[in-house]
């Protein structure tokens, strides 16, 4: 997007913010946020280090307002903390916010998405070396994700399931999956001396397994289904209603991070490396950010691939007309899908 629409963008966001009833009443003064570990959460760590948020809320007239953060990883956890009122806006994997979405549509507690912020590749990976395919899979595998069932691995894993034995089968290695934090997957399956054999893995994850001897690509979901959305953040209408100056501010810097993201690749490598909580050197994430299959863009793609696909397995018991009924209005003039 041209820096001229950009800037009338904006201006638009403004528009709306003052547009909603109610304005009069205080807005937040404190406003808390969740992101999890991975380099598709890079926008939240540079809207974090560079306090975007707190830049955007004092030009729409905010004042100050403190940002906090929390690492929170797992779609169950991070819906859990949302609905129990500990965070104001969490940012997630698409299956685990159209979980949310799902449950809370039409409620007093009702969930949509704000934005997304990136798009790019899961991979399995394994480290025994008779598994090349999904199908080499046996019982005595163990396949590390984030959450069972509903996580972005867990939903990514039954999508090429579903490609690979056909959409009945779509569950077919769900038994073999284990719960665990990215993190603590990756330490299993490294040392060997666990049940975990295989992991499915974001970056810097997959990557900082791929490069140790003995491990193995076994699947990409992006061989497999294309391009797909990773992280988005989301909050409860309640919210987004009663803070309208706030939300437009989140979006603003939202944005900014993910031109940052694409547009000084090196700084922000070295900006994720300096702030994760993961031990990636600059080299490592400066080559998965120029790595084509990792973008990052606040415009919703391909969310309709994960919500047909969940409800027709019957995840998901709604079904979207389309994605802007999954989001809320602030992003409804970009060309998603």
């Amino acid at each position: 997007m041209k820096r001229s629409k950009r800037c009338c963008w904006t201006v638009a966001l403004l528009a709306l913010a003052l547009a909603v009833p109610g304005l009069a009443r205080a807005e937040v003064h404190e406003l808390r946020i969740s992101r999890g570990y991975g380099i598709h959460y890079l926008p939240m760590f540079v809207m974090e280090r560079q306090k975007l948020i707190e830049k955007h809320a004092h030009a729409l007239g905010l004042g100050e307002l403190a940002v906090t953060w929390q690492a929170i990883d797992g779609g169950n956890q991070i819906n859990d903390a949302m609905l129990s009122g500990a965070l104001d806006i969490a940012s997630l994997g698409v299956p685990g916010f159209l979980v949310l979405w799902d449950k809370t549509k039409g409620t007093r507690i009702e969930v949509l998405g704000i934005a997304p912020m990136s798009i790019g590749s899961m991979w399995v990976n394994s480290r025994i070396d008779s598994v090349r395919t999904l199908a080499d899979f046996t019982e005595r595998d163990r396949i590390a994700l984030p959450g069972i069932k509903t996580s972005y691995g867990a939903v990514v894993l039954q999508m090429m399931a579903a490609k690979a034995f056909g959409e009945a089968d779509y569950a077919r290695l769900d038994a073999l999956t284990v719960g665990l934090p990215y993190p603590e997957a990756v330490a299993a399956l490294l040392s060997g001396k666990t049940e975990i054999t295989a992991h499915v893995a974001s970056p810097p994850f997959n990557q900082i397994e791929l490069d140790q001897p003995g491990i193995h690509r076994v699947a990409s979901s992006r061989e497999a289904l294309g391009d797909l959305p990773v992280i988005l953040a989301q909050t409860t209408r309640r919210f987004h209603d009663a803070n309208p100056k706030t939300i437009a501010a989140f979006v603003a810097a939202l944005d900014e991070a993910c031109r940052f993201a694409t547009d000084d690749k090196p700084a922000a490598a070295a900006l994720y490396a300096a702030a994760a909580n993961v031990k990636t050197s600059d080299t490592l994430a400066l080559r998965i950010l120029e790595d084509p299959e990792n973008r990052f863009s606040i415009t919703p793609t391909h969310m309709m691939a994960f919500a047909d696909f969940m409800h027709r397995v019957g995840t998901l018991k709604h079904a979207p007309a389309s994605w802007n009924e999954l989001f809320f209005p602030e992003i409804h003039d970009l060309p998603g899908s």
